[in-house]
């Protein structure tokens, strides 16, 4: 029998860290001398690969100093979290949503732009980290919504694409299922809007966490 697998996007879906993420940019930002954009823009991009998401917010910087931006983006991060000032909670309700889909037999997994460090981070912190037999991070592919990720979680959890969801806040997300052949799911939780999500390919978008068990129903059932 096929593995029906659930990947999740991290940032925006499983923890609220748009305010930490936004912190880092505008210190990352404001270091270099350069305009910040409101909290909504820059919260936008929270989904794509680091270096993808420094040049949403600044287009029009030449490519190599996105790279650079992006390194600085890193150093501050670091620097919060060593001061105690990095805040990522859980969404209410994610965890009685993992419960219910372990409990269904789905196995989990996470496709995230987070790094493979700042996602043990976040994942350990919440005690979390051991439910997720797959864990795909910017560090070892492209930027969503390449599908890169996805189709190394089906292959790692023996799963198919037909038998597996993703779960997420971005429009990012949803063409990244897409792009697998996976069914997307929307979460209204996170930093896109419901109708950007449906406009992506979202198959439904779950306005609370545990809405995500009726809207799994179909691909539970092997249709």
């Amino acid at each position: 029998m096929t593995a029906k697998l659930a990947i999740f996007d991290c940032d925006g879906t499983l923890v609220d860290s748009g305010h930490t993420i936004f912190v880092a940019l505008k210190r990352t930002l404001e270091e270099r001398g350069l305009s910040v954009p409101p909290a909504e823009v820059c919260r936008r991009v929270i989904g794509l690969s680091l270096v993808e998401a420094i040049a949403g917010v600044v287009p029009d910087l030449p490519p190599a100093e996105h790279v650079e931006l992006a390194e600085a983006y890193k150093r501050h991060f670091i620097a919060m979290r060593a001061a105690g000032e990095v805040q990522e909670p859980l969404f209410g309700g994610v965890l009685e949503l993992l419960d219910a889909l372990e409990e269904d037999g789905w196995l989990l997994a996470v496709a995230t732009g987070k790094s493979d460090r700042g996602l043990k981070h976040c994942l350990d912190l919440h005690g979390i980290h051991a439910r997720f037999i797959s864990l795909q991070t910017a560090d070892r592919h492209p930027s969503k919504p390449h599908p890169s990720m996805v189709l190394e979680a089906i292959a790692d959890a023996g799963a198919s694409a037909e038998t597996t969801i993703v779960v997420g806040d971005t429009s990012f997300d949803m063409r990244m299922a897409a792009a697998a052949g996976a069914r997307g799911i929307g979460v209204a939780w996170g930093y896109h809007d419901s109708e950007e999500l449906l406009a992506a390919g979202a198959a439904a978008v779950a306005q609370q966490p545990l809405d995500v068990l009726a809207l799994v129903e179909e691909p539970a059932d092997g249709r």
